[in-house]
Formats: C-alpha cells, structure tokens, sequence
C-alpha cells in the first residue's frame, strides 16, 4: 500500500512539471527548453525549483516595454503611480523612458533653466538620465529613432503638451493612450478642464482613450465621472481627475497590453464634439456687464493661469476725482441679493467680500485679491486699507481714456 501511494506520489508530481514545461514550451527558447525537459525527468525536488527559477526568468523578460509621456505636475502625479507599479513583483511592463518638455525658465526673475515636474519626478525616483527625452518636437527624426531603439509596446500621455505625429503612433504595436481630463467628446482640445468650468457644468470625469491624428478623436477604452461642486478651481479639479486618470489607466493596463481592449474600445459620437480651446491672456479681463455667476465660472476656470482681471476706481480725496486701479480677482461667489448702493456702480463691502454689481441684479462677491506687484490679500484687509474711500466701476469711456 506505502509502495503504490509513492508511486502515485511520483506519477503526480512528474505530470505536474510536465505541464509546467508545456506552459513555457511556446515562448522559451530550445536551448532552454531542452533544459527543462531534462529536469523534468528527475525524481528529485530540485528540479521543480529550477523550473519554478525558470518561469520566473521567463516571465521577467517578457516584460512589456511602456514609454510615457507628460510635463506639469499632474503629469508627474499620474508617472508617480505607473513607477510603483512597474515595481510592483507581479508587473507586467516596465517603464522603458519617459518624454516631456524641454526645460525652461518658470519663475520671473531666474534665468536658469529648469526641468518639468515630469523630468524632475524621474530624477528623484532614480530614473536614468539618458531615458529621460526632451526633444522639441515629438517628430524630431533623432528623438523617432531612438524611440524605435527602444522597442516600446505601448506610449501613454498624460498633458503631454506636444502633437504626435502619424510617425510617432506608428511605432508601439499596442498603440499610444491618453488620459484625457473630460467625458469624451465633450470639450476635446487643449484646456478641457477650464472651459468646462467656465460654461458651469455639474459633471464632467475623466477619459481614457486610444490616440489619433484627429484632436482627441480615439476610441474611448474606460471613463470615469465627477460631480463639480460651484466652488472647485481649475488646478484643484486637474489634480483630481489626473488622479482618477491613473487609476483607470492601472486597471486597463494588463488589457491594454495584450490587445483585447482595441476590441472593446468605443469610437466616439463626432456629432456630440465640442471644443476646449488654449486659453489666452486677453480673455482674461471681467466685464460686469455679463451676469454674477457667468463671471464666478470664469474666475474657477481662469486660476493659475492667466487669472482674472478687472479694473475698479479710487475714490481720490486730493483730485476729488477717481483713479483707475487693476486688481487680479482670485476667489469669489455669487449673491443674488446684494445690498442696494445709492450708485448702481457703486462697489461696497459686506461681510468678508466686495460686492460688485452685475447684470441680472447680480452680484459678484471677491473674497481674495491681489494687486499689482503684491501679494493675494483677503477682500477685508483691501477694504481697511482704504480708509473710507469709495470704490466703483468705471465706465467705458473711463478705461478708454
């Protein structure tokens, strides 16, 4: 009975190293194969470690090789997350180099020039220098051909900031994916995130997509919503769905990989496209003329970059006249009843805010401001420091003059 159970015993674990050979047969090579047969036919533990070892090896260098792609810091939030689970013991990819922007000068008054939050990401994970990339354009022939050497099977982007030639896309076998920081179709283009904001909407997410030669025209691979609160500014509500982005694009990655999410990916509706122009510096003036909450939408949408801007009058005691002064409006809310001046013009104070009046019998209440060349003050502090003197809105003909 001892003698037939070891038999058993043995028959068992000899079909199971068999299989084991069977599952690596298509993808090691002879020389290796051969290797593993032979283990395979001892009786001896030792020749399932080797295999096991093996397996291991195999497996590790059928790593998928992945390129990304990005430059601000949200970009560096979502590399952040794919390095740690290109560490992780069961990854399926490695990170084979990382592109972004030049470096350049971001701070008034320094001339030396310094590396994108992407670059600078890399650097301080240990990321090697020489996979770190910066070409000027992504079609740079230099830049394609040493993207070539380096096999990639996939490129992801995250607020690249650079067109991607059909040169470039041709390249990694399982394409290039965008996270895309809007519910595709909806706002494609280059400031999705502040023009959703600036038209008031309650709900916008965060896509992940197949990219093309068209803007923002891929098939859709997964996508995930956020309801806006009328209070989130730009730059917090990028965080977020960057944030989002990358958890979407870790659990689509394994599919993504071995080609089965081209098969599921939806192509978007054309006829549903809207548009998210760059923004640009001249857009960014207040005109009271437009209604309290269009102008609250505006200033969410517009912070950190280029900001909001508007131009009030002094009262001054020495001319007995008003001068003109610049603000830049940084936070701000909306009230629908203000208090009624005795000059519909008239910019008052109450509460923690300066209320401004709109069109509709709006108004506009600025918590936070900043003048030119100092730093952001709280409304309350602005108002005890003009020691009485009136505030109002100029006119047209006063800003012309």
């Amino acid at each position: 009975m001892v003698w037939t159970r070891l038999r058993v015993q043995s028959r068992l674990r000899l079909s199971i190293e068999r299989d084991w050979v069977r599952l690596l047969s298509s993808s090691v090579p002879p020389m290796l194969r051969r290797f593993l047969c032979t283990c395979s036919s001892s009786s001896g533990g030792a020749s399932t470690v080797a295999v096991t070892a093996s397996a291991s090896a195999a497996a590790s260098s059928k790593k998928k090789n992945v390129v990304f792609l990005g430059s601000p810091q949200v970009s560096a939030s979502v590399l952040d997350k794919l390095i740690l689970a290109s560490q992780a013991s069961h990854s399926i990819f490695k990170l084979a180099a990382v592109v972004t922007q030049p470096p350049s000068v971001r701070d008034r008054g320094r001339k030396k020039l310094m590396p994108s939050a992407v670059a600078q990401l890399a650097l301080d994970k240990g990321f090697p220098q020489h996979l770190i990339f910066t070409p000027d354009r992504a079609g740079e022939a230099n830049f394609l051909s040493n993207l070539k050497g380096l096999n990639p099977d996939l490129c992801i982007t995250a607020a690249y900031g650079n067109i991607l030639p059909q040169r470039f896309l041709d390249i990694p076998p399982c394409g290039t994916v965008n996270i895309h920081p809007s519910l595709l179709p909806l706002y494609r283009g280059a400031a999705p995130v502040q023009r959703a904001l600036q038209d008031g909407v309650t709900e916008t997410g965060v896509s992940l997509a197949y990219t093309i030669r068209a803007l923002d025209a891929g098939p859709v691979i997964a996508y995930e919503k956020f309801q806006v609160d009328d209070s989130i500014k730009a730059p917090e509500l990028l965080s977020i769905l960057f944030d989002l982005g990358s958890g979407l694009l870790i659990r689509e990655l394994p599919f993504i990989l071995d080609g089965s999410t081209k098969v599921k990916a939806l192509p978007q509706d054309d006829s549903k496209a809207t548009l998210a122009p760059k923004l640009t510096s001249e857009e960014s003036w207040l005109s009271f003329d437009q209604e309290a909450p269009v102008l609250h939408n505006k200033v969410r949408a517009f912070t950190g970059w280029p900001g909001t801007r508007a131009k009030i009058q002094v009262a001054n005691s020495k001319t007995n006249g008003f001068d003109l002064l610049d603000i830049k409006v940084i936070s701000t809310r909306v009230c629908h009843k203000g208090i009624q001046p005795r000059d519909k013009n008239e910019i008052l104070f109450s509460g923690d805010a300066l209320q401004i009046p709109c069109a509709g019998e709006s108004w506009l209440e600025v918590t936070e401001l900043q003048l030119p060349g100092k730093k952001v003050m709280r409304a309350r502090d602005f108002w005890n420091g003009l020691h009485g003197q009136k505030l109002k809105l100029p006119s047209q003909l006063e800003i012309l003059a």
